[in-house]
Order: C-alpha cells, then structure tokens, then sequence
C-alpha cells in the first residue's frame, strides 16, 4: 500500500480567541500540529501534505520543508480542503488518510489498525469512529441488520432513534485514492455553505461500494481542540502518556502529575524523579541520576550517578557523577 497522507490545518479557530493560529498553540510542549506531522510520519506515507489557510506563512514558518503543502485561501469545508491537495496526490498514492491539526492524540497504533482494516475490507473509504461519554453534537454512525456503515447523520439532523445511537464520527477517515479523486467534485453544497467530506460515506453507498469502520478504544485518542479548555485536557492526556512510558521503562516518578516532560526528552533507567521537575528541549538524563525537586532543565545532557536538586540549567554536558544543589547554575557538592 503506497500511502499519502492529508492534515488539515487551514481553521482560524476563532474559540481560542487568539492572534495565533489554532494549530500552532503549544500542547505539551510544542505546537499541536507538529504532534500531529509525528504521529503521520510514524506511518511512512509516501506523500505527506499539509493544507493551509489561515495563518498560512506562520504554519510554514513553523513546519519547515519537510512537507508539502497546499493552500486552501477560503474555508469552504473538509470535503474544499482536500480537494485543495488534489494536484499534489492524484496518482501518486493508493490510499489516502486524512488527519486533522487540532487533533493531537490520536495515536500511530490506531491509524495502523484503521489501514489495516481499510485494505482487509477493500473499502471505498473507512472511518475511524469513537463512542463518547456523552454523543451529544457528534454525527452518528448509522449501520444497517449486518453491522454495515450505510450513512453518517449530524446531531440536528438525527431521529429520536438515531441520537441514541452510541457511535460516532471522528472525522479521520481513509480512502482508495483514485476513488477518492474520482467522486470529490460530487459532495454536495451543505446548506451552510461548505463542502463536507463525511457526505463520501454516502457516495460510496451510492456506488455499492464497502464502507468499514473500526471503533477507538480510547475516546480521548481523537479528542479535537477547538479552546483553551480543550488544549489543557489535551497537554494533561500528552504529559501522562509520558509520564506512563518512563515509568514503564524503569525510572521513578515521585509525584508524577507534578512533572512536565518535554516530547524529545530521554531518561535512563533507575534515575528518581523528585515531584515539580521541568525537563525540556533535548534533555537527555543518563541513568541512576538522582533528579530533586524545584529542578529545571532545558537541553541538559548527564551522564550516569549525577544529582541535580533545585537548580535551573539550560544548555549544559555533565560527566558521571556530577552533584550541583542550589540555584541557577547550581552549586557543587560532594
């Protein structure tokens, strides 16, 4: 399977109330979008696009060359900003996936398991779907006596019967690329103006065509960030998947909730981590390190056996068995 890849990243994001464009607002530790581009790239795609709008120039800024892109200059929709990527995909992938900027969750594993399930069924396009505390406002995912996805229903447009429908849709979705390129230009104008991409579903039933769906196991996993509230949901959910891996691969966390740990920071095993520690940058602690608390350290590198209590450093090599106590630069001990 030869994979191409889509984020959309063009949406003002007008409830964050902010100068700065939605993706670009840092979520433990850098910006959603660059969470989101990791997570793509751990897929290998082919062709990795990014769509842009709003905010354009301060994206690319950001993002660098390591993609492509494409310009989406009115936000006219999902279904208007992939089409905006059209002329840089068509006939160079056979599976599309499409992702979004503001959801920084979502999880390489799970996107695996969708492809695998979009190329076992030989679908038309397969949808990542979630089943929330509280469905209120999602689409529902509307199967038919055989368990087929035969529609997508919006909140406001759902029977009694439909909102009690549990499932609901992420928006992530995969697709047979030349499928994909083929019906585009078919979705039809919404009555509030966009072109929606959910309404493929649709087209493939039109075209008796396989739809498939696979349900995330953990509803966080595509949880979008449309404020301020969201965005700390989303950095608390990141910092304690990080803070679960590190204790997982051998080191001590005292208070863990009390820790930020930056998303290229590394710790050997055996190190203990006192509680209100800030690591950061490309900090790289070695292991049996003794880390005290009131501890900040930005792209700090030690080797084994050292001890850094109550100190803030930034940009500094410690050999084996380093000890500093104190404030700023630290004062030696020992």
């Amino acid at each position: 399977m030869k994979l191409a890849t889509i984020i959309l990243a063009a949406g003002q994001g007008t409830r964050m109330k902010s100068r700065l464009p939605k993706v670009l607002h840092p979520v433990a530790g850098r910006a959603m979008i660059e969470e989101v581009i990791e997570t793509a790239r751990a897929l290998n795609p082919a062709e990795l696009v990014l769509v842009v709008g709003h905010g354009a120039e301060q994206v690319r800024d950001l993002v660098g060359d390591g993609v492509r892109y494409a310009l989406q200059a009115r936000q006219l929709g999902t279904g208007h900003a992939v089409a905006q990527a059209r002329s840089l995909l068509e006939g160079r992938a056979d599976t599309v996936l499409v992702l979004y900027g503001d959801t920084p969750l979502i999880r390489p594993e799970t996107l695996r398991t969708l492809l695998a399930r979009h190329t076992e069924a030989n679908a038309a396009v397969t949808l990542l779907t979630f089943e929330p505390p509280d469905p209120t406002g999602y689409g529902r995912i509307v199967r038919d006596a055989n368990g087929r996805v035969v529609a997508i229903v919006e909140h406001k447009d759902a029977t009694e019967e439909q909102r009690r429908i549990r499932e609901c849709n992420s928006g992530i979705l995969a697709f047979r690329a030349d499928w994909l390129w083929a019906r585009l230009d078919d979705v039809p104008l919404s009555p509030q103006g966009e072109y929606y991409l959910t309404d493929m579903v649709a087209l493939a039933v039109e075209d008796a065509l396989p739809v498939a769906a696979i349900v995330a196991e953990d509803p966080e996993e595509v949880l979008g960030v449309n404020d301020r509230v969201q965005l700390a949901t989303a950095t608390r959910v990141l910092l304690n998947r990080r803070r679960e891996a590190l204790m997982r691969a051998g080191v001590t966390l005292v208070q863990p909730e009390t820790v930020f740990i930056g998303p290229h920071v590394r710790v050997g095993r055996d190190t203990l981590i006192e509680p209100h520690v800030h690591l950061d940058g490309l900090t790289i602690i070695g292991e049996e390190n003794y880390i005290g608390p009131f501890t900040h350290l930005s792209n700090v590198t030690t080797g084994r056996g050292c001890l850094l209590s109550g100190v803030r450093l930034y940009n500094r090599d410690f050999a084996d068995g380093v000890k500093l106590v104190g404030e700023e630069n630290g004062i030696p001990i020992g």
